[in-house]
C-alpha cells in the first residue's frame, strides 16, 4: 500500500494523460498554419499531404470523390493528385465487351490521344482526370466522373460523334473549365495573391487613370442621349464611334492620359469592349435608381406603364415613377425598363412588383396607375388594375391621355369623308402587298430595280445603310405618328408599289379600293 502511494507521489501530472497521435486532417490544419506564420512561400503542399501520396487511391473507380473531403483539404488533396497524374496504366490485354455486334475493348493508344483520359481496371472503364480534380465545381454529373465510368467502345472514334470529343466541348464547356482550373492550380505563379503581391503600384495608377476615361467618357455619352459605338471602330477608321473618339480627345488634352489608353493600353485591359460599357451603365443605372428611392422615401407614388416591341422585335415595358419629393414639387422619374416573355397580365403584373421590390418599394403606398387602353392592362375582372386593386385598394386606374387623346383624333378624323378615304386605302394597299410572302417578295424586288436606276441616274444617295430593303408599315390607332410613317413608307417605295400593283391587276386580282 505504501509502495502505491509512493509511486503515485513520483508520478507528474504528463505521467496521468497520454499524448494523442495527431491525425491527418489535424496534421493538415497545423500545416497550413505553420505555412501562413511563416515567411518562405515556396512550400505550397502541406507536407503531411506530400507523406500520405502514396496512400493516396490511384484507381478511378475506387477513389472518394473531391467534394467528400473537407474544404480545407480539397486543394491539398487536388494538388497531391496532380502530381501523382492521370491513372493511366497499360496492359498486354484489356478486357473485352458484348456490344450487340462484336467484342470491343479499351485501347491504350487513347491515352496518348486524350492525356486526360483515365483508365480502371476494376471497372473496366474510362474516368477524365481534371473532372475529378474539379468535380464540386458543377452540380452536373457526366459519366466520366461517375463511379460506373464510361464503357460505350463502340462511340469512341466515332468521328464528329465521338463520345470522348463529345465530353471535351466547346471552349465553354465544364470538361475545358477543369482543365484551365487544374493548370491554375498547378502553376504557382498564376495564383491571385502572387499576382496581386508583383503588380506595382505604377500599373494600377494607370488602370486606374484609363478606366477614368472610359468611365467620364460614358457619363458625358449617357447625359446627352447618344450611342456609345459606332459601325466601324477599327483603327483605320476615320470615326470610330462616339466613345472611343471620346477618350481619343480625352488623350489630346492630356498627356498623361494618352500614354495609358487605346494602342498604349494592354490589348486585355483596354476598358472600352462592349461588355465593360453595359456593365459601367448597369453601376450608373443602380446609382440613378437609389437616387430616386431617396426621393420617394416613405411617400405614396403612382406607377406609369406601357410596353413596346423594341428593335430586336422583343416586348419591352417601360416603367415611370410619379411621386411628389420632401420640397413639394412634382416629379417623373423613368425607373426601369422590362423585357417580359408575353403581354398577359398577371406576367406584367409579376414584372412590376418585382421592380418595386428590388428597389424597396411597397406595393401598399402605390396610389394610382396609369396604363394605355387595352384589354390586358383595364379589364375589369382579370385586367393589370384589377389585379393590383387586390393588393392595394387605393391604387386607381386612370386611362392615360396620350392615347385617349390620339384615339379621339382618329375618330374625328373618321367623320370626314375625305380623310377617311384617303387612309382606309393607304391601309388596303399596305394590307394587300404585306399580307403574301409573294408579294412581299415582287416588292423587294421591284424596289431593288428601282433603287439601282436611281442611283445610276444620280437621284438616290448612296453610301453604308443608305439603300436597304424596306417594308410597308401599318397604321395604327394608339401609336403616335404611325399614320405620317405609313405614308412615309408608300412614298419611298411608290415605284415598287405600283409596280407590283399593275403585277396584281394583270393577275387578275381584284383590287377593291380603286
Amino acid at each position: 500500500m505504501e509502495s502505491n502511494r509512493s509511486n503515485k507521489k513520483g508520478k507528474t501530472i504528463d505521467s496521468f494523460f497520454k499524448r494523442k497521435e495527431p491525425t491527418i486532417e489535424e496534421d493538415v490544419v497545423l500545416s497550413n498554419v505553420d505555412e501562413v506564420i511563416s515567411n518562405d512561400p515556396s512550400p505550397l503542399i502541406s507536407p503531411v499531404i506530400d507523406d500520405q501520396n502514396d496512400n493516396l487511391e490511384r484507381d478511378p473507380a475506387r477513389r472518394i470523390p473531391i467534394r467528400d473531403y473537407p474544404v480545407n483539404q480539397r486543394d491539398e488533396i487536388r494538388r497531391a493528385f496532380i502530381k501523382k497524374k492521370a491513372f493511366q496504366p497499360i496492359l498486354p490485354e484489356y478486357p473485352s465487351s458484348w456490344d450487340g455486334y462484336q467484342n470491343r475493348r479499351f485501347q491504350s493508344v487513347w491515352f496518348t490521344q486524350w492525356p486526360w483520359l483515365e483508365y480502371s481496371p476494376t471497372t473496366d472503364a474510362a474516368y477524365c482526370f481534371p473532372c475529378f480534380i474539379f468535380d464540386d465545381m458543377d452540380f452536373c454529373q457526366s459519366p466520366f466522373t461517375s463511379s460506373v465510368g464510361f464503357r460505350q467502345w463502340k462511340r469512341v472514334n466515332d468521328g464528329k460523334r465521338c463520345a470522348f470529343r463529345f465530353h471535351v466541348g466547346n471552349i465553354g464547356s465544364r470538361h475545358n473549365k477543369a482543365v484551365i482550373a487544374m493548370n491554375n492550380l498547378e502553376n504557382v505563379k498564376q495564383h491571385i495573391p502572387r499576382i496581386m503581391n508583383l503588380q506595382s503600384q505604377e500599373e494600377v495608377r494607370k488602370n486606374r487613370l484609363r478606366l477614368m476615361a472610359t468611365v467620364e467618357s460614358i457619363r458625358l455619352l449617357t447625359l446627352q442621349g447618344c450611342a456609345l459605338r459606332g459601325h466601324d471602330k477599327s483603327a483605320s477608321s476615320s470615326n470610330r464611334g462616339n466613345l472611343i473618339e471620346m477618350v481619343k480627345a480625352f488623350g489630346r488634352m492630356n498627356s498623361d492620359v494618352n500614354d495609358v489608353i487605346l494602342e498604349n493600353a494592354p490589348r486585355h485591359a483596354q476598358y472600352l469592349s462592349p461588355k465593360v460599357q453595359k456593365e459601367i451603365l448597369h453601376i450608373y443605372a443602380e446609382k440613378v435608381r437609389n437616387i430616386i428611392r431617396e426621393e420617394i422615401g416613405d411617400a405614396k407614388f403612382c406607377i406609369l406603364v406601357d410596353e413596346a416591341k423594341d428593335a430586336s422585335n422583343k416586348q419591352q415595358m417601360a416603367i415611370v415613377l410619379r411621386y411628389v419629393d420632401s420640397d413639394g414639387f412634382l416629379r417623373e422619374r423613368f425607373m426601369d425598363i422590362v423585357h417580359v416573355k408575353d403581354t398577359v397580365a398577371t406576367t406584367l403584373k409579376e414584372e412590376i412588383s418585382q421592380v418595386l421590390r428590388n428597389n424597396n418599394l411597397q406595393i401598399c403606398n402605390m396610389h394610382g396607375k396609369g396604363y394605355d387602353g387595352a384589354a390586358n392592362m383595364h379589364g375589369t375582372w382579370n385586367g393589370l388594375q384589377a389585379l393590383f386593386l387586390k393588393d392595394c385598394p387605393y391604387a386607381y386606374h386612370i386611362h392615360c391621355f396620350a392615347h385617349r387623346l390620339q384615339l379621339a383624333l382618329v375618330a374625328a378624323a373618321r367623320r370626314d369623308t375625305t380623310i377617311w378615304s384617303f387612309f382606309s386605302k393607304l391601309n388596303a394597299i399596305v394590307n394587300l402587298v404585306s399580307v403574301s410572302p409573294k408579294r412581299q417578295t415582287e416588292l423587294h424586288t421591284a424596289q431593288a430595280i428601282a433603287i439601282t436606276e436611281e442611283v445610276a441616274t444620280g437621284e438616290h444617295e448612296t453610301g453604308r445603310g443608305v439603300n436597304q430593303m424596306g417594308n410597308l408599315q401599318r397604321s395604327g390607332a394608339t401609336r403616335w405618328s404611325s399614320h405620317y410613317n405609313s405614308m412615309c413608307s408608300i412614298i419611298d417605295m411608290y415605284v415598287a408599289v405600283i409596280s407590283v400593283l399593275e403585277i396584281c391587276l394583270m393577275s387578275g386580282l381584284v383590287f377593291l379600293c380603286v
